[in-house]
């Protein structure tokens, strides 16, 4: 049997809210009743001179370019400019052991009752139960409140495995590809399917940046959001190849990742023109960057999420280097990355997840 259920903790001292945006921080309002009680980090993109607001009352940092170039110095270099990838240098700076992050075009949802969903609690939820990636429950998950595993499910696995991973999704504005969003302008997402599965092992997904969490100790080193934006060719692709390499690695070390619940209201569509621009090349390349992911193994000596990453790089380099120059910048990108992520975290060097 499933464990019985208790109050969800509010992990207010273990947690931060990491917000990537070029705008004032207005949005925060509709949140306060939820994240006040939380640390923030906010990574500012793209003028360094240009001033945020943030509403009184929270407790933030903020880092622009500048901050950026300041502790990092050369390495620098893998934090994107000009694209909301920037936000993973949050996940690097933070010394909590949980990160929640969240676009500032993404407003409070109401659940089916008309209630306000507090997707925080709910990733903390998905993130403090463990996930079952090795054999599906048909109930989805068993260790919801009114639910168990079903009949015919081994018992030797009902014990699940650490989960690293919650992705949420969103009401309202659908997270599109440009060529999908030109074809169904003025499609929402209106259906709210109260369910978290977790994603089995081997199987990949695209994640979205947008309304995520994950237990920073256990994956934070692989949440790398890429090269992307100003000076590379492909935008709007940094959540997902982090989805790709974090999955790969996930299922390495035996680690869970969940999606469905909570859901945020996404409150404006993003220019579909533009996105084209951004998109085109990995509309093309994702072909060959999905079976390199399905097949790509790590040796068993990979038993920490750094030396993961690192052997993953090296095969990002040697096999999709070929597809076009970027994989090698972005490959060295993410040697730089984890030299950087250990440099601000000495004590972070320990095997992950075993």
């Amino acid at each position: 049997m499933a464990s019985p259920v208790t109050p969800t903790p509010l992990l207010k001292d273990e947690l931060d809210i990491v917000i990537p945006t070029i705008r004032n921080l207005d949005f925060l309002e509709m949140w306060r009743p939820f994240f006040q009680p939380y640390h923030l980090i906010i990574v500012q993109d793209g003028d360094p001179s240009k001033v945020i607001n943030v509403p009184q009352g929270f407790d933030y940092e903020l880092y622009n370019r500048n901050d950026i170039n300041r502790i990092l110095g050369p390495k620098a270099s893998c934090i994107s400019f000009k694209d909301s990838a920037c936000r993973c240098f949050g996940y690097m700076v933070s010394k909590k052991k949980y990160i929640f992050t969240i676009d500032d075009d993404c407003f409070v949802a109401k659940d089916p009752s008309g209630n306000d969903i507090n997707a925080l609690e709910q990733h903390i939820k998905n993130l403090l139960t463990p996930s079952t990636p090795y054999f599906f429950n048909t109930l989805y998950d068993p260790y919801r409140e009114g639910t168990d595993f079903v009949r015919g499910y081994p018992f030797s696995l009902r014990e699940g495995v650490a989960t690293a991973v919650s992705h949420g999704l969103w009401l309202n504005i659908p997270d599109y590809d440009a060529p999908t969003q030109l074809v169904k302008p003025r499609e929402r997402n209106t259906r709210f399917v109260d369910a978290v599965l977790t994603i089995p092992k081997g199987t990949l997904f695209p994640m979205c940046g947008m309304n995520l969490a994950f237990d920073r100790e256990l994956i934070g080193p692989a949440m790398y959001f890429g090269l992307m934006g100003d000076g590379q060719p492909i935008g709007r692709y940094d959540d997902m190849w982090a989805g790709w390499c974090m999955k790969v690695i996930c299922d390495h070390l035996g680690l869970g990742v969940k999606t469905g619940l909570p859901y945020i209201w996404h409150s404006k569509a993003s220019n579909p023109f533009v996105n084209l621009r951004k998109e085109y090349k990995g509309i093309y390349w994702q072909e060959e960057l999905i079976p390199f992911f399905q097949g790509a193994t790590l040796s068993k000596e990979c038993t920490t999420v750094q030396s993961c990453y690192k052997e993953l790089s090296k095969q990002v380099k040697a096999k999709l280097g070929k597809v076009d120059d970027y994989f090698n910048k972005l490959a060295d990108a993410m040697l730089t990355w984890i030299e950087a992520w250990d440099e601000l975290n000495p004590s972070a060097q320990l095997p992950n997840g075993k």
